[in-house]
């Protein structure tokens, strides 16, 4: 899979828009493309509208939800109709929104996936980018650990991509964080790293949400709740202080959220 940044941007034409940043560390190099999406391109910086940041393609071997990704940009561009849903709703839920779209977050890995290995997980030099955050970072919890698969690098945020993440939430600012894997059909909120969820309101609206999508797109098929207690999985999410991340919503609520979902597409 390739990224066709001229094509997607024709496609996209007045409503959105693509940087590629680069970082690198002791010698490797990475780049990271964000397309940024806004139904008026003057309104990016609009502090009013939900803002929303969507990440894919994480572990190389993933190549399919990165495809996802792609299909929702274009359908975004309207190249490409969403069917049975009401065109007016939607566009007027697109109003209030700005979306952040990594599509393929781990580009050199997904490179050696494309050149024949591929059950790679890893970045170019072998880490893990879902181990490479800060939160519990190396601990080795679970009975099948892999310590090469599962490599988290020589310290938290040694990866350039890990790092181009970071200053992304950091910038952005996102209400709302989901980050989409495969392997399974399942929906998943903090925490993940341990076998529990967060306590009070905004948990339980979190946990709702996931409930509702989970019913009406799903048939009730996905797992729901916390990643570490659903599977054992570890995912690390970045939790800042929660004034970076605070917004209000309905009824005065604080909150902010973070997801993982999964698709049923695995390396086999």
């Amino acid at each position: 899979m390739i990224f066709d940044e001229s094509k997607l941007n024709n496609a996209l034409n007045f409503i959105a828009c693509i940087e590629t940043f680069t970082s690198s560390n002791k010698g490797y190099k990475a780049d990271l493309n964000v397309v940024t999406y806004c139904q008026n391109i003057s309104d990016i910086k609009d502090s009013s509208k939900l803002r929303i940041l969507l990440s894919f393609g994480q572990h190389a071997r993933e190549l399919i939800t990165s495809e996802v990704a792609l299909k929702m940009l274009y359908r975004l561009s309207e190249e490409q109709t969403l069917p049975k849903r009401n065109p007016v709703l939607l566009n007027r839920t697109l109003q209030n929104l700005i979306i952040k779209v990594v599509p393929i977050e781990n580009l050199n890995g997904c490179a050696k996936v494309e050149a024949g290995e591929i059950c790679e997980r890893r970045n170019g030099r072998g880490v893990d980018l879902n181990r490479n955050w800060s939160v519990d970072r190396g601990k080795k919890k679970r009975f099948d650990y892999d310590p090469k698969e599962e490599n988290p690098g020589s310290g938290p945020f040694s990866e350039p991509e890990s790092q181009m993440m970071r200053k992304l939430s950091k910038s952005f600012n996102p209400h709302i964080w989901v980050n989409v894997y495969s392997g399974m059909e399942a929906l998943f909120m903090p925490y993940d790293h341990k076998n529990t969820t967060p306590s009070g309101e905004q948990s339980e609206k979190m946990k709702l949400m996931l409930e509702t999508l989970n019913h009406l797109h799903c048939d009730d098929r996905c797992a729901v709740g916390s990643g570490g207690k659903s599977v054992g999985l570890v995912f690390f999410f970045l939790f800042l202080k929660k004034a970076l991340f605070s917004c209000k919503v309905k009824k005065n609520v604080m909150m902010f959220m973070s997801f993982a979902i999964f698709n049923n597409y695995m390396c086999v």
